[in-house]
């Protein structure tokens, strides 16, 4: 959420519009206010709660929250037994959180390029980089698309890789049916302040098998068996083990208290959204630039980034930005960013989609709240930005 400095910037006569604000109700309000009342603040009923109502979303049996989808690629990772030596492939163009979780657990990563039209990472690529030590691959369903998981399940059965789905923008994605987060071994989603579904941060884990699952709620609290919390409850103090060398990546009763009224608004929310991306295709289909792909039939886009691509990016971005209107850029491709080239030897142009997306592209706001004049002074900054 913007700083008060940030609301009260001029666009014009208009407050700035902030860049995924996130939309917070009376329910989340009310629930955290009840939640401070009740003394239980840390990890307990009301996370459980969550995570409940998470799994049940999904239509899985467990759901592991934790303190951020970084911590939940980590332990993913971890769980899964990938460490020193094994190579884990991931795309190219991504948050710097998908890498630095392999790099943080010893493994490898191995980046491979994008597709031109959908910007997730390209199957033909992945291939190219399998190597005898190639043991893990992390896939993003950028901006919420899914990626092309029948070549995706297909290269990880066939290569015995273990397959973890970076969801942080696809909580409502679905492809041919299937619940995004479920059609690997791992499922990583998160919670930040700008995030379809928010607890200010926080993040949740799907594990296909139920031990892994176990393994990660244990891992994300210091190597406790699972419940520890339970020991300061009303059912009395238990004594607490540890089995496995652990972490601290829980999430707190009062982001749990946010997420329970965040989850049950999702799919209002994501039709919401949906108005608004309706409203950017019809008004931005005269510009020069290039509009977001659209899921296949049978699959769902959750609608989080309405990323275009367009020449003189920088330039529009500031333009915009001094006329009111918040943008994202997502993302410049890792190689672009010093301490990879310099850790990993990678250069842009080894990634030559991944490199002229990231240099092109820029988020428009497409948040819930978002009016249709909202949406007219964005599209109008963004024309005279490109004139």
């Amino acid at each position: 959420m913007g700083t008060a400095e940030e609301s009260s910037r001029e666009g014009g006569d208009e407050p700035f519009l902030i860049f995924g604000r996130p939309s917070i109700e009376q329910p989340e309000i009310d629930e955290v206010e009840q939640c401070l009342q009740s003394g239980w603040l840390g990890s307990g009923p009301r996370v459980a709660a969550f995570e409940r109502a998470f799994a049940d979303y999904k239509g899985v049996q467990n759901a592991v929250a934790l303190g951020s989808c970084t911590a939940a690629l980590h332990l993913s990772i971890i769980a899964a037994g990938l460490g020193k030596g094994d190579e884990v492939i991931t795309t190219a163009m991504t948050f710097c959180a998908t890498v630095n979780a392999i790099v943080n657990s010893g493994a490898t990563p191995v980046l491979a390029d994008i597709d031109p039209v959908t910007g997730n990472i390209a199957p033909a690529a992945i291939e190219a980089a399998i190597t005898p030590r190639t043991r893990g691959l992390i896939i993003v369903h950028f901006a919420g698309l899914p990626c092309d998981m029948d070549a995706i399940e297909s290269i990880a059965q066939r290569h015995d890789l273990v397959l973890i789905e970076d969801c942080a923008h696809a909580i409502e994605t679905t492809y041919d049916g299937r619940p995004a987060g479920t059609l690997g071994d791992f499922g990583c989603f998160s919670f930040h302040a700008t995030k379809n579904v928010t607890t200010g941060e926080g993040g949740m884990v799907i594990a296909r098998n139920p031990e892994h699952a176990a393994r990660i709620k244990r891992l994300a609290l210091h190597g406790m068996e699972e419940d520890a919390w339970k020991r300061f409850s009303d059912e009395g103090f238990r004594h607490y083990t540890v089995s496995d060398r652990g972490f601290k990546c829980t999430m707190m009763d009062l982001q749990g208290a946010i997420g329970i009224h965040q989850l049950a608004r999702v799919e209002d929310n994501w039709h919401r959204r949906g108005a608004v991306w309706k409203a950017y295709d019809e008004q931005l289909a005269g510009l020069e630039l290039e509009r977001p792909a659209r899921a296949q039939s049978g699959s769902r886009h959750a609608r989080h980034l309405y990323a275009i691509r367009l020449d003189r990016r920088d330039e529009v971005l500031e333009s915009m930005t001094s006329d009111g209107v918040g943008l994202g850029v997502h993302y410049l491709s890792i190689p672009e960013h010093p301490y990879y080239r310099e850790r990993f030897g990678w250069t842009p142009e080894q990634f030559p989609v991944a490199m002229d997306t990231g240099r092109r592209t820029l988020s428009l706001p497409i948040g819930p709240s978002l009016t249709g004049s909202d949406v007219q002074r964005v599209c109008a900054a963004l024309v005279k930005a490109q004139s």
